[in-house]
């Protein structure tokens, strides 16, 4: 004898739970999803390829900032663009270029580096410039790095259970290197929305840049910082106000692993792009382009009066030199 069929009310009461539950799962996969990966509901930045041949890589303000932080102490060290690009490609692959503070065992940060294995305390590991700086510590001690495929480099520093994951990086890693050390300029941009709990400032503009390429990037160079209130003698101080920090570029600051000036200059703006929500960035400026927050798709237009579009200089116009990086912030 065949069981009564269910009420159709209890069916439809079934089915619209079913669907529900559906709905829910798929809300809560989508918050898991932007959780791990920076989520498209913040500002953005994208990179794209100076060749032209299309590739672009896009990511989140966290991860720019980290990226841009790995870069600026690698060529810090005089190291080569290789260098960096290995080191992105493992950050990417071990935490996703955020600074995360759990890990396999007691593995933390960008390298996901362990203090049980002698790469520091926790709370060093956690300084993004300490753990690049251990990074290339020991890549440097590998023989030939430069010329072994990236992920035979990479574990050699790493030890890795999964010692080919690095590969799958390369191209997104090498899209980053390119345009954060200078060699591909104008490729990087971001919204800029500032975030709400970050202090703003030339002062936090100025310790940022100390905290990734060391007191030289300042003081050597002559910057000025121009603030609404008289700059802090410590680069570690909150930052006040409103201001201008600007970077001359000369000649011989782009000479380390043979980089060029004007690469160094566009280091210098794309970092200050990587770093615009931090630190409430608003606009730089450098090689005749400039970069405003907010602006429609973010990108770098011509800077009118100071320079052409693609010389690679600024204009004696300008009061600020050759080659001058101009930093604008506001809250």
């Amino acid at each position: 004898m065949p069981e009564p069929s269910l009420p159709s009310k209890r069916r439809g009461r079934l089915f619209r739970f079913g669907a529900a539950l559906v709905v829910l799962l798929a809300v809560a996969g989508y918050v898991v999803v932007q959780y791990v990966t920076g989520g498209p509901g913040g500002p953005g930045c994208r990179v794209v390829s100076g060749k032209g041949d299309g590739a672009t890589y896009e990511f989140t303000p966290e991860q720019a900032v980290n990226a841009a932080t790995i870069t600026a102490v690698g060529t810090a060290r005089d190291l080569p663009e290789r260098a960096v690009t290995i080191a992105l490609a493992t950050a990417l692959q071990e935490s996703a270029l955020r600074n995360i503070d759990y890990g396999d065992r007691d593995s933390l940060g960008l390298f996901q580096q362990r203090p049980s294995q002698g790469w520091g305390t926790p709370e060093e590991i956690m300084d993004p410039a300490y753990a690049a700086a251990r990074f290339y510590e020991h890549l440097v001690k590998v023989p030939g790095y430069t010329r072994l495929p990236l992920t035979v480099a990479a574990q050699r520093v790493q030890r890795s259970g999964f010692p080919q994951a690095y590969a799958k990086h390369e191209p997104d890693a090498t899209l980053l290197a390119a345009a954060l050390t200078g060699r591909s300029a104008a490729t990087l941009t971001c919204e800029g929305r500032p975030a709400a709990t970050r202090a703003a400032g030339a002062d936090a503009v100025r310790a940022a840049l100390v905290r990734d390429f060391g007191r030289d990037v300042l003081e050597p160079a002559g910057a000025e910082v121009g603030d609404a209130a008289a700059p802090s003698a410590s680069p570690d101080a909150p930052a006040t106000g409103e201001g201008t920090v600007t970077l001359p570029v000369t000649a011989g600051d782009g000479a380390g692993a043979g980089r060029s000036a004007e690469a160094r200059g566009w280091q210098l703006a794309h970092w200050a792009v990587a770093n615009a929500s931090e630190l409430h960035i608003t606009t730089v400026s450098y090689g005749g382009r400039e970069w405003t927050a907010g602006s429609t798709a973010s990108q770098w237009r011509p800077d009118d009066g100071k320079g052409s579009a693609d010389d690679g200089k600024g204009s004696a116009d300008t009061g600020d030199g050759p080659g001058a990086v101009r930093i604008t912030t506001g809250r």
